[in-house]
């Protein structure tokens, strides 16, 4: 299998972080162990995808059914989702010149780590480096419903008709309407399926699956997936892509 080249490295990866209590769990640790893994190995994603100039990373953190979990494992995700918005932490990826941005519902999380996340876009606002978005309190229905009442609600005001709703008033109105769609979407942890994330965002993304737990996702098998994204012949509506070409 070929190396990525300059031109076959993504632009947008998505990543499902699935695996941190199941890898805790074979180590005979609690799950905020697998979770607090799991942080450490996201933090070592971005710096994967700045060595590499991936411009864009969308991380799924916490999805809206994760809210379903145990409240003992909530309440432990929600302190580690402060640890990683402390000011040390955040001020590490600034300096690198990352761009921090969060989609999701935020009104089901303390007023507390609201702000958190108000300050950390802030600060890193003007950034041009890769930015890296957080999915936290995410549904790929949520999106999509989000959007549609964004649109009603212009259609009741005057300001459209109906007759102006298609594809590209969506995406616009989508909640990574200012970034590309995903490439390359990685989920780790042995499950084939993209659980309500991005839906709208994955009509031509390319999917890899891999059995690995989340918490030993390294830089080696971040190369693999990218090995296997470069593999591919990229299609678009029965159109192959032409190497250097926008879609």
């Amino acid at each position: 299998m070929r190396p990525a080249t300059k031109l076959e490295i993504p632009q947008h990866i998505a990543i499902v972080m699935d695996g941190n209590n199941r890898w805790a769990k074979a180590r005979g640790m609690p799950a905020r162990e697998g979770h607090r893994h799991g942080a450490e190995a996201a933090r070592d994603m971005v710096n994967s995808c700045i060595s590499r100039n991936i411009k864009y990373l969308t991380l799924f953190a916490f999805s809206s059914e994760n809210w379903l979990r145990p409240k003992k494992e909530v309440r432990g995700l929600m302190a580690l989702f402060l640890s990683v918005l402390k000011r040390k932490e955040i001020n590490q990826f600034h300096k690198l010149n990352v761009r921090l941005q969060f989609i999701g519902n935020r009104a089901g999380f303390s007023k507390k780590l609201q702000a958190s996340m108000q300050d950390v876009e802030e600060l890193t606002k003007d950034n041009t480096g890769t930015t890296v978005i957080v999915a936290a309190d995410y549904g790929g229905r949520w999106d999509i419903s989000n959007s549609l009442r964004a649109i009603v609600g212009r259609i009741e005001s005057g300001e459209l008709t109906s007759d102006s709703i298609d594809s590209e008033l969506v995406q616009q109105t989508i909640s990574t309407s200012q970034y590309p769609d995903p490439d390359l979407c990685i989920r780790t942890g042995g499950e084939h399926r993209i659980s309500n994330f991005l839906l709208w965002q994955f009509a031509y993304t390319e999917l890899y699956f891999t059995d690995c737990f989340w918490p030993d996702f390294d830089d080696q098998q971040f190369q693999l997936a990218l090995d296997d994204f470069a593999s591919r012949q990229r299609r678009y509506a029965g159109h192959e892509e032409q190497q250097g070409l926008d879609k």
